[in-house]
């Protein structure tokens, strides 16, 4: 009996090691040596460039729309609105994909709501203006995304369509791996170089 005990405490002991200690630190040793910006977080003062969040004003570039689109702001009803999972509008915000069915009427009322909303700033929207991701927390969107936005951001900055052109341009990101997936802007850091240009009046 003494035997199966001792068998027992050492296979549990060895279980500890491999499986508690030596899993979790190799894991947490191929994350940063492999994906250091994603393991240890990306978030800043001005926002995080692995989770999608609202700009508010038309003077920047918009990301995909979650649940609460960006019409659906409302401090007093404690509604940040937006794709906020940070704060917006002084509320305390949150972020998801709407979950709704493409024959849902909600779904329906809700698309022709956030056309109206961006039509009403100037831009035709592409289908990443109007749909949200599967998780609601997308920080990229497609470069046709960005470009439709130009119009509306030089009209609330006073900087000329061709100039914002230009820095969509040198914001677009290839493809993983050069084959996965298609080009995209990551809509901070391409808030990130509007608000340099700005500083720098370049």
């Amino acid at each position: 009996m003494i035997v199966h005990i001792r068998r027992s405490v050492v296979f549990m002991l060895a279980c500890f090691v491999v499986l508690g200690l030596l899993y979790g630190l190799a894991g947490t040793g191929v994350a940063q040596a492999l994906f250091p910006h994603q393991a240890n977080g990306s978030l800043t003062a001005d926002g995080s460039s692995l989770i999608g969040q609202n700009w508010g004003s038309t003077r920047w570039f918009h990301g995909r729309p979650d649940d609460f689109g960006p019409y659906a702001a409302d401090p007093k009803a404690n509604v940040a609105g937006g794709d906020n999972p940070l704060v917006a509008n002084g509320v305390p915000g949150e972020s998801g994909a709407t979950n709704l069915g493409p024959r849902s009427t909600t779904l329906l009322a809700d698309t022709r709501q956030l056309i109206r909303w961006w039509h009403a700033h100037g831009v035709a929207p592409t289908t990443d203006l109007v749909t949200t991701s599967g998780s609601g927390y997308d920080p990229d969107i497609s470069p046709a995304s960005a470009y439709v936005q130009v119009p509306m951001v030089s009209r609330a900055t006073g900087i000329d369509a061709e100039t914002l052109r230009r820095l969509v341009a040198a914001q677009v990101q290839g493809a993983e791996l050069g084959f996965l997936g298609s080009p995209t802007v990551n809509v901070l850091s391409l808030n990130r170089a509007l608000a340099t240009l700005e500083h720098t009046g370049r």
